[in-house]
């Protein structure tokens, strides 16, 4: 799916018209509808500013905006196949039912996607089960990794940080 188609479901999830979307990511009154239709309609592609901005008014992960171009059934199964390259993914026919499947224990496979992957699986079966509503169940697969609770996630400092930090500490470390 294309990023405009993208950007005009979550606008649909929203409640959002053209104009008001438009007018909360910062384009004025008067061209605000005609700029998001154009961004919708693929005449125009979001720059990452703005696409990050989008993300930030939908409360969605920019990520979720910027999914990989699956529009055609064709499209989809070249991306499984890539999936099958990077990671090891393969498809499995188990009682009529086609299942994707990830060993974790294939050298290809990266234990990082597969922790991912059992996260989902977690939060999928807490939705068919009834213990989280539909809102919630997209409320974590839109911001993910956010909500995401089965894994320790940390914010690495930037680069300036990081090299102020050494600097200011540089004369103490010496000295150790």
């Amino acid at each position: 799916m294309a990023i405009g188609e993208r950007i005009r479901f979550f606008r649909n999830l929203k409640g959002m018209t053209q104009k008001y979307l438009g007018i909360q990511v910062g384009f004025p009154e008067k061209t605000a509808d005609i700029r998001m239709a154009q961004y919708e309609s693929g005449s125009r592609t979001p720059k990452a500013d703005l696409t990050n901005t989008l993300a930030q008014v939908f409360e969605v992960s920019p990520q979720a905006l910027t999914v990989p171009d699956i529009d055609s059934d064709l499209g989809l199964l070249h991306t499984l196949f890539t999936l099958e390259d990077l990671y090891g993914m393969r498809a499995e026919s188990v009682n009529g039912e086609i299942h994707l499947c990830f060993d974790e224990n294939k050298p290809t496979a990266s234990k990082s996607v597969f922790q991912m992957l059992a996260a989902w699986a977690e939060q999928a079966e807490k939705y068919r089960n009834g213990e989280i509503t539909k809102e919630q169940y997209d409320e974590w697969r839109y911001t993910y990794s956010k909500l995401d609770t089965t894994q320790t996630w940390a914010k690495v400092p930037s680069q300036e940080l990081s090299n102020t930090m050494v600097e200011a500490f540089k004369d103490k470390l010496k000295n150790m």
